[in-house]
């Protein structure tokens, strides 16, 4: 399996550990930055993560940041990309199982490296659960479809 990750410099110091920890297990790491703890934006690494998620040039991804939050997010942005912050080994497991996550964002502050080597790998060994989870995700993704206008005021009332 193919793995893109990318920090910012807060997730930095992280980052390193976590890419020679997953050489180790076997997979094949993409880092795609930065190259120093220098102060740098988590918007350009989140992007091009999901991008190279997206494209097919990696199954899966991994940002970090200090809090997984803001990079999560802009990962998220790119279509095709389900990225999550994740801070528990459980919530890796059921990203994976309930919503098929692609991409998952790490904390390099407020989450220890061994608990993040334990949340990536969870991530990486989980498959999707499928069944009711399906349409879910689907509707998930409609979300990128401009052609989507959304569900309907009324919906539910």
């Amino acid at each position: 399996m193919r793995v893109a990750i990318a920090s910012d410099h807060a997730g930095f110091d992280q980052k390193g550990p976590i890419v020679k920890h997953l050489r180790e297990e076997g997979y094949d790491v993409v880092d795609l930055g930065p190259v120093s703890g220098e102060r740098c934006d988590y918007p350009d690494f989140g992007d091009k993560v999901g991008r190279y998620v997206a494209s097919g040039k990696a199954d899966r991804g991994v940002v970090i940041c200090g809090t997984g939050l803001g990079i999560s997010m802009t990962a998220d942005k790119v279509p095709g990309i389900r990225a999550t912050p994740v801070q528990t080994v459980q919530f890796a497991q059921l990203a994976r199982e309930h919503n098929n996550a692609n991409v998952i964002g790490l904390s390099g502050r407020f989450v220890p490296l061994e608990t993040n080597e334990q949340i990536v790998d969870t991530f990486l060994t989980t498959e999707f659960a499928g069944g009711r989870h399906e349409g879910r995700v689907e509707k998930i993704m409609r979300e990128d479809d401009p052609s989507f206008v959304g569900v309907p005021e009324e919906f539910g009332l």
